[in-house]
């Protein structure tokens, strides 16, 4: 089957078999290798993606399902070389260790601060509980996530929180 999407801005068509995932299709018949696959369940959420403005794991859908959508990856969050202000966040504060979770916990941000422009450290990681970590712990995460979201550096007033 066909199958016509939108992908970082760009439209793009190819076949694929319609059980073929997502993820898969993705990743290895369209080259967009930031779709990491872990659990191929959607426990992990490495796999998450932007589909049609709300966060998905592309594992748990089937690249035909997806026919027509606008999907963001990863790799569509830097724009002219510039990377998106979560990813700086992310190389700032120490937020990514090995990298596999790190494009779902990004997309995952993402959507979180569309919600949210100001989450406390509680709601960031009631956000971002669907993500699994093996690595990093996660305050480093919430930090960087809250330094994405405030101008200042991530620097919160105590009374505030």
């Amino acid at each position: 089957m066909k199958v016509n999407l939108t992908v970082n801005g760009q439209a793009v068509s190819a076949e694929c078999e319609p059980r073929r995932s997502l993820a898969d299709f993705l990743r290895h018949d369209l080259g967009f290798t930031g779709v990491h696959l872990g659990c191929e369940h959607g426990v992990c959420g490495a796999c998450t993606i932007d589909f049609d403005g709300v966060t998905a794991r592309s594992c748990c859908m089937l690249a035909v399902q997806a026919d027509g959508a606008s999907i963001t990856t990863v790799e569509g969050l830097a724009q002219d070389g510039e990377l998106h202000p979560l990813q700086e966040a992310f190389h700032a504060k120490h937020g990514l260790q090995c990298g596999f979770c790190t494009p779902g916990l990004l997309m995952t941000a993402c959507e979180l601060l569309k919600d949210n422009a100001d989450p406390t450290d509680d709601e960031i990681r009631a956000g971002i509980s669907g993500k699994l970590c093996r690595c990093t712990g996660y305050q480093f995460v919430v930090d960087a996530i809250r330094a994405a979201a405030q101008p200042s550096g991530g620097e919160r007033d105590p009374s505030s929180a």
